[in-house]
Formats: C-alpha cells, sequence, structure tokens
C-alpha cells in the first residue's frame, strides 16, 4: 500500500480551492439535488462561498443522512490528560516546550483515580492524551494506564505522538481500541513554519501514522485538522482527501473525522486573522463532511461555545467530548457533585470554551430528543473465551 503523503503530493488541493471560490449556483444546486457528495469535486462545492447561501438545506441532507446511519444518538467521551511534558516546539499549542507552565506526568494511581471520577460522572469511553516525549511509551507508562484503565472503562482510545507500527502494537495488545492524530495543517510550508524543532516537525512521518496505527490494529481511526492555522477550505479538501485515502485501504477500521478550531493557549502564538473560521463555516463544514462520508464519526470538542455545540446536535455531529479538562490532573481538583474547577489550570494544553458539567450536556442533548450514549463498544465484544 502506498503512503498517503507520497500520494497527497499529486493531489490538486489548490485547483480544488479555487474551484470552490468559483462554485455556482446551478453546479450547486445539482449536487444538492442528489442529497450527497460524491466525490472531492462535490465536497468543495459545498464549502463553497455560494453554499453559505444554502446552509438550511445542507443542515437538512446532513440531519437525514446522519439519522439514516447513527439514529438520533450522540456519542460521548471524556479525554484525561496523561502528560504535559513535550519534546517538540508548536508555536500553537500550550504544550510547547519553550513554554514556561508546571510540567507533570501523573503516576498511574492518580490516572486510576481521575478514571473513576469520570465513570462516576457516566463516562464509558476514554481518550488518554499526552505531550509527545518518547519516555511515556519505551517505559511501558502509557500500556499501564490502559491495562488498568480497562478495569474501569470498556473503551479506550490514545492521541500520542506518533509511533512506528511495532510501538502501537503493545498498546493494540493492552486493549486500546483506537488513535487519534491531527496533522494540524496539510499545508507543508505553513506546518514547517510552526513546527520548527522536535520530532513533530517531520511532516509526512505525522501525516502517515493513520496508516501505520490500522496494521497495528486499531479498531477505530480519527484524524483532522486545526483550523486557523491556514486556509480552511485547503485543510478542509485535504481532511476530506485523506479520509478517502483511509476509507479505501483502511476500511477494516471506523473513521472519525474531528472538527477542531484554535483556542487560546500558552505561548505568544496569534492566528492570521484571514484564516480564522466562523460558527457559520463550521456548520458548513460540518455538514459537507457527513454528505461525503455518510459512516464516519464527527466530532466536536470542548473548544466550541455551549451555543454551537448545541446548534450542531441535529446536523451531522455523533461524538462529543463533556465537562473536559486538558491539563494533567485537573479532575482531582473538581467538586465531583457539581463538576466544577476548584482551581486554575496553568499547565493546559489549551482552555475550553464549553464549561458545562457532563450531566448538562447530557440533559441538552435529551431535550433536542437524541440519546446521549455513554458506552457503545465493550472489549468482550472481542476477546474470546478460554
Amino acid at each position: 500500500m502506498s503512503n498517503f503523503s507520497d500520494i497527497y503530493q499529486n493531489i490538486p488541493i489548490e485547483a480544488w480551492v479555487q474551484q470552490s471560490i468559483d462554485t455556482s449556483e446551478r453546479t450547486l444546486e445539482l449536487i444538492l439535488r442528489k442529497g450527497r457528495a460524491r466525490s472531492p469535486a462535490d465536497f468543495a462545492a459545498l464549502i463553497s462561498p455560494c453554499a453559505a447561501n444554502y446552509i438550511e438545506e445542507l443542515a437538512h441532507h446532513s440531519n437525514k443522512i446522519t439519522q439514516r446511519h447513527f439514529g438520533k444518538t450522540i456519542r460521548l467521551f471524556a479525554p484525561l490528560y496523561l502528560s504535559n511534558e513535550c519534546v517538540n516546539i508548536c508555536t500553537y499549542c500550550g504544550f510547547s516546550r519553550n513554554n514556561e507552565i508546571p510540567r507533570i506526568t501523573i503516576p498511574l494511581e492518580q490516572v486510576l483515580a481521575e478514571t473513576k471520577l469520570l465513570a462516576n460522572q457516566g463516562f464509558r469511553s476514554l481518550l488518554l492524551v499526552a505531550g509527545e516525549h518518547p519516555k511515556y511509551v519505551s517505559n511501558g507508562y502509557v500500556e499501564k494506564c490502559i491495562n488498568h484503565c480497562l478495569e474501569i472503562m470498556p473503551s479506550i482510545a490514545i492521541e500520542l505522538g506518533p509511533l512506528e507500527t511495532e510501538g502501537y502494537k503493545p498498546l493494540v495488545n493492552a486493549g486500546c481500541e483506537g488513535l487519534i492524530v491531527y496533522q494540524e495543517t496539510y499545508h507543508e510550508p505553513t506546518y514547517k513554519e510552526i513546527h520548527p524543532a522536535g520530532p513533530k516537525k517531520n511532516y509526512a512521518w505525522r501525516m502517515d501514522t493513520a496508516q501505520r496505527a490500522y496494521a497495528a490494529g486499531f479498531r477505530r481511526i480519527g484524524l483532522g485538522a486545526l483550523y486557523g492555522l491556514y486556509d480552511w477550505r485547503y485543510e478542509a479538501l485535504s481532511v476530506a482527501a485523506h479520509a478517502l485515502f483511509l476509507l479505501q485501504h483502511c476500511w477494516k477500521a471506523q473513521l472519525s473525522i474531528s472538527v477542531l478550531r484554535l483556542r487560546p493557549a500558552a505561548g505568544t502564538f496569534t492566528p492570521t486573522q484571514n484564516y480564522l473560521m466562523s460558527d457559520r463555516d463550521i456548520t458548513q463544514l460540518v455538514c459537507a463532511f457527513r454528505m461525503l462520508l455518510p459512516h464516519a464519526n464527527i466530532v466536536l470538542s470542548t473548544r466550541e461555545s455551549p451555543q454551537l455545540r448545541n446548534g450542531l446536535v441535529r446536523l451531522g455531529i455523533t461524538t462529543m467530548s463533556a465537562g473536559s479538562s486538558t491539563e494533567p490532573g485537573a479532575y482531582s481538583h473538581y467538586d465531583e457533585s457539581n463538576w466544577s474547577p476548584n482551581l486554575e489550570q496553568p499547565g493546559e494544553q489549551f482552555h475550553i470554551a464549553d464549561e458545562r458539567t457532563p450531566n448538562e450536556i447530557a440533559t441538552m442533548i435529551s431535550n433536542q430528543g437524541y440519546e446521549p450514549v455513554w458506552k457503545d463498544f465493550d472489549q468482550s465484544l472481542v476477546t474470546s473465551s478460554e
């Protein structure tokens, strides 16, 4: 199988962006009559400036497709940050090694205590997150976290620095089912500019992480871009091309697409005003992804405001985080009765926008006629009995 990074060099992303900008009403209406995006060219039309005037029709199709394949459900998960130690310099990230923040890797005992706190809030799906540092995997720390957390949480995924396939296999064997990796930006000159030092500066290596993870046996693969680093249509078309490639070559895994926008974080990075996405843009993008990728999970994090998250429940989103903290060890300082932080978080990766409790998120979903799903997987489904 070819690497996507090699194929990507020959994909005409810039031409698709221009095609998107030039989309006519007639072209768009022909696609809307089909109710689906059948190609990257169709997707380019759906994220066009012209399509912004058809947002209600996009929403209608997206809602219809989502309910057909997922019903009226929203899967909930929580991120648990293991560490903010990192060897990379990423100018937009709070964990960047040149930021003067308190560095911590929480011990296994605290990982389990925080997992229990999250389980008490209702969660049965956990995402283990850490800055990029080789010691996490080399000393077996992450593997131990997975092994022990599975006694509490039936579904565990990871978001760590990229590894070789052989490095992922012990994590899969420990019971981890999913891997999330974001390219951040697919625009290579921008990528090199904002990743000046550390292993993350290897653009192609990161791009092919999903394939290596699939070869290791992960059952869920998630990808996405961080919107705000470069032109959002360029990024969206790149994510779409990457997703279509994975659907063809890594078809045994469930694919997830995360829609992420930049958030305030430690450091001096200032987003370029021209690259910022509006709420309307992100709504249009969610609908377009759903019309192109009817079976993919579309994930929305607590990076987004309560108002936007409320509005997107019925428009194509299938998975949400809730009650999140992006600082290692922060859940231990929460008041479990109302799930609110009792201290500032100086070591966080970024500051979240939706600070509602897990129960408040679940209630919001229920009030819209949807079902909040805390658990949709269990290790017993894939573990053979003796």
